[in-house]
């Protein structure tokens, strides 16, 4: 038996994701936004209605069947659609609290060509923020999704931006980019002259024509613009400068899918980490999509990231694979220090220690051999004498100290230490 194509299993790499889940829930904190869970499937009218019958995702990509009820049942292939449809259901557009503010992390599901960073069951992290249509919001949503990145040490970052603008600005320049197309459609991708009805935009986010003349010297999207929304951008790029986050306009920045408005951006590292796919992250404003899915008029904005993407990225800017340790590797010789073992064993672990033992008999050198493995910082050792004397002899295996102690002392002894080198397990946690 093997895994389906498009599908992996996370083993030696599940440090990374935890590395990056710890990095999202304490950005997430500093940034006062709570984790919200929806279900990895819905009724698929929910995407086609949101992310839009011509796109992509919807019209090739979503995993859509029939459950044993008859019921149209699609994979989730991105996260928004689903946060607004518990936003509308559950009716939090009533809560007091004007703006809200929700991430998410799981996985998604898209029928594509498998790739490097990219799969057919993905994970993704992602933030939606609602209740506001000023500009702070988009730039704080970007600010979070750019200061997460930077945490992990992925660098350099620069964030790509641009501007759809919303009802009569895209209208204009809808109509003006077909009338630029119009030419050059026969010698356009199949793709792409589909796209050109149902919709244009896309067309400029074409892989296959990406230096196809008729892209190259297409009208932009900021040159249509209306007032209201060329003000709603610089006001975006005005709190980006004011926080000194580095950012390019990309005239030719649109984004996949149909609920976008206004502000749209991707947050792009060095093709040395990430090849020519250097995307790491993308997102926008949707004001209207709240009202699509049946809620009132509610303006909202938000971003999502793939961790397999992220990944890829963090090992090349790692190196190295984080090494992953232990606390504390109890060694046993004779079986009742075996039982003995298991006793102490219980008593740190209920002291929040990472603890690890033989479940056989081993000689010493087999047992130094495995804590070395595992990485023990310390290493305790129960013979008969110490299982007769009720004692435990401790070796730091970093300063090489050793101490021999009763074994109610033990617990007391190692925390100690941990504490006064910040090197316990659990210490940094929610730092």
């Amino acid at each position: 038996m093997q895994k389906p194509k498009g599908t992996f299993d996370v083993i030696e790499e599940i440090q990374l994701y935890h590395m990056i889940e710890k990095a999202i829930r304490k950005m997430a904190k500093r940034f006062s936004v709570q984790e919200i869970r929806t279900p990895h499937f819905e009724h698929s009218e929910l995407f086609h209605r949101s992310v839009g019958e011509s796109t992509d995702v919807v019209g090739k990509e979503t995993y859509r069947f029939q459950d044993r009820g008859g019921r149209d049942i699609t994979l989730r292939p991105e996260g928004t659609a689903g946060v607004v449809r518990a936003f509308v259901e559950n009716k939090l557009y009533a809560n007091p609290q004007k703006v809200q503010k929700f991430y998410y992390v799981g996985s998604m599901f898209r029928y594509e060509r498998p790739q490097k960073g990219r799969f057919r069951e993905f994970n993704t992290f992602g933030v939606e923020a609602f209740g506001s249509a000023h500009p702070k919001l988009d730039a704080e949503v970007i600010e979070l999704a750019y200061r997460l990145t930077l945490s992990l040490g992925i660098q350099p970052l620069v964030v790509h931006i641009n501007s759809l603008g919303d009802g009569q600005s895209k209208a204009l320049y809808k109509e003006a980019l077909q009338a630029h197309l119009t030419p050059y459609l026969p010698s356009l991708c199949t793709d792409c002259q589909t796209r050109f009805e149902t919709n244009p935009l896309r067309i400029l986010d074409c892989k296959v024509d990406a230096q196809h003349e008729a892209i190259l010297h297409a009208p932009k999207p900021l040159d249509y613009l209306v007032e209201d929304d060329q003000k709603h951008f610089k006001t975006v790029l005005h709190y980006l400068d004011a926080q000194g986050i580095p950012y390019t306009v990309d005239n030719r920045l649109v984004r996949g899918l149909d609920y976008y408005t206004h502000t749209v951006f991707e947050i792009k590292t060095d093709e040395t980490l990430l090849g020519q796919q250097n995307t790491l992250c993308g997102g926008g404003r949707y004001n209207h999509l709240v009202e699509t899915l049946g809620g009132p008029s509610t303006p909202a904005v938000g971003f999502g990231f793939g961790l397999e993407r992220l990944i890829v990225a963090l090992k090349a800017a790692l190196k190295e694979l984080p090494v992953e340790s232990i606390d504390v590797y109890i060694g046993a010789l004779g079986e009742e220090a075996l039982v003995a073992s298991s006793v102490l064993a219980a008593k740190l672990r209920k002291q929040n220690l990472a603890v690890e033992s033989s479940f056989e008999p081993l000689s010493l050198k087999a047992q130094f051999k495995q804590s070395d493995r595992l990485n023990a910082r310390f290493f305790c050792l129960l013979g008969e004498d110490e299982v007769r004397a009720g004692t435990v002899s401790i070796k730091d295996q970093i300063t090489k100290e050793e101490a021999t102690l009763k074994q109610s002392q033990a617990a007391f002894y190692i925390i100690d230490k941990l504490t006064h080198d910040h090197t316990c397990v659990d210490c940094d946690e929610g730092a």
